[in-house]
C-alpha cells in the first residue's frame, strides 16, 4: 500500500522533510505520467508519496 498526498509544491515538501525523514526512496522526480513525486518510508515501513501534477494533462486530471 502507498499513502498518497496531492501537494502544491513537492520540492518544498522535500525541503521541509529533509532532516526529519531518512528513508527517502526517491527524491523529487518528474514521472512519465506528468506528476512530480517524492517517495519515502515512514518509521513503520509504509510507503508515502507526495506528488504535484506538472504537465498540462496531469494538471487537468487533478483540477479541482
Amino acid at each position: 500500500m502507498i499513502i498518497e498526498f496531492l501537494v502544491d509544491d513537492v520540492d518544498s515538501v522535500h525541503d521541509n522533510l529533509t532532516g526529519f525523514v531518512t528513508n527517502f526512496v526517491t527524491k523529487p522526480t518528474t514521472m512519465p505520467w506528468g506528476n512530480r513525486s517524492l517517495l519515502f518510508r515512514d518509521p513503520d515501513g509504509n510507503l508515502v508519496n507526495f506528488f504535484t501534477p506538472v504537465t498540462p494533462a496531469a494538471i487537468e486530471k487533478f483540477a479541482r
